[in-house]
């Protein structure tokens, strides 16, 4: 297949180009910072633009066979559109080439209505924290892209992975619609869920939960490592 991949040069976005040249498909890593990209392989183009810009979109879209969306942003108090305004024109490229495929990674901390990862502490003072004041520009913009999927035409899956860590190898993780009560997900196993997601037919037009349990940190390395910044 032709996958293109938006937000290829983050942590997980190098797994995801990665994993899709080792499974024999030609990749476009899309990327605002193209020289820093480190992989180099013979199936693989690394196109340099940003999500912001409608036309670069358009381009690294054109001849795709399916869009693999894993953008993302630091926390921060500034506004956040890079994920609603990404995603309206990669779903608009999409309907110019007639690209029908896409698979996008949001987060479960978007819906704390669907289920609880952790108890009532990690519910309503560590993750209420991260989504509400430290992350909360971030969140509410992640809720906007997947309000825009959704209302699409688009074969769409959205990916909620949760609290993710690094990871050497693919555990046996699990996936299910909407919901699973796991508090993490490694990069690894999201990687290797978002590539097999190109071509498959289930959790078609569906919201993807996948949870990791092998190697899977504490909470309180958790919120240290990715809130804080602290190994």
């Amino acid at each position: 297949m032709n996958l293109v991949v938006f937000g290829a040069n983050g942590p997980t976005g190098r797994l995801v180009v990665e994993k899709a040249l080792a499974a024999g498909n030609r990749v476009t890593a899309f990327t605002r910072n193209p020289d820093d990209f480190p992989l180099r392989h013979p199936d693989l183009v690394v196109a340099a633009g940003d999500v912001h810009d409608a036309s670069q979109v358009s381009t690294a879209v054109r001849g795709q066979d399916a869009v693999l969306s894993v953008l993302g942003v630091p926390f921060g108090k500034q506004p956040v559109t890079v994920y609603s305004v990404g995603i309206t024109n990669i779903l608009a490229a999409m309907r110019t080439h007639s690209v029908g495929r896409l698979v996008c990674v949001s987060s479960s901390a978007t819906d704390p209505s669907a289920g609880s990862h952790g108890n009532w502490f990690f519910e309503n003072v560590l993750q209420a924290y991260v989504t509400k004041v430290l992350g909360k520009t971030l969140y509410d913009d992640m809720r906007r892209m997947e309000a825009i999927v959704t209302a699409s035409d688009v074969d769409w899956t959205i990916v909620r992975p949760s609290g993710l860590f690094d990871a050497p190898d693919v555990t046996a993780y699990e996936t299910a619609p909407v919901f699973l009560p796991g508090a993490f997900t490694s990069r690894t196993d999201l990687a290797d869920f978002v590539v097999r997601r190109a071509d498959a037919t289930n959790y078609s037009r569906t919201i993807a939960a996948i949870s990791t349990s092998d190697g899977a940190p504490s909470v309180l390395q958790m919120i240290r490592r990715e809130a804080f910044g602290k190994k």
